[in-house]
């Protein structure tokens, strides 16, 4: 199922504020979304004209919140399944985690340390995703 006439995004947010290794906010989908009661990153669909960046920022504001500060682009996975649509997964640095804000979109949300989101029950796009995002959130703290 695709989610959005302009394409869709979704951000993950990573931190190393802990010092023991980088963690990343995985969101609990609400039971009633589509993939419900699965973990994912915030995200949805792409307004028109809208960058990738700046829909996955708009959508994690809005089921989230937001960091307190401004975050740094780590890098972004791209999955093109057809030429009218695609889903790109944004990762961004931020210095800590933030407060959370959840809307009726999110059952909870959790900041996951790096080597354990394989444990979680995934959302099957973020599934698929995640090996090549996962470098990428691997990155933070690098300078």
């Amino acid at each position: 199922m695709r989610w959005g006439l302009y394409g869709a995004a979704g951000v993950v947010f990573v931190t190393v504020a802990n010092g023991d290794g980088p963690r990343v906010m995985l969101q609990l989908r609400s039971g009633w979304s589509h993939e419900g009661g699965t973990w994912s990153c915030p995200g949805g669909a792409l307004e028109y004209g809208e960058d990738p960046i700046e829909g996955a920022l708009r959508e994690a504001s809005e089921e989230v919140g937001v960091p307190t500060t401004r975050g740094r682009v780590l890098g972004q996975y791209v999955f093109d399944p057809a030429p009218e649509w695609r889903y790109t997964t944004v990762v961004v640095e931020i210095d800590e985690p933030f407060d959370l804000a959840m809307n009726f979109e999110s059952e909870a949300v959790a900041w996951v340390p790096l080597n354990e989101v394989e444990r979680y029950p995934l959302h099957p796009g973020f599934a698929a995703a995640w090996p090549h995002v996962r470098p990428i959130a691997a990155r933070a703290g690098a300078g």
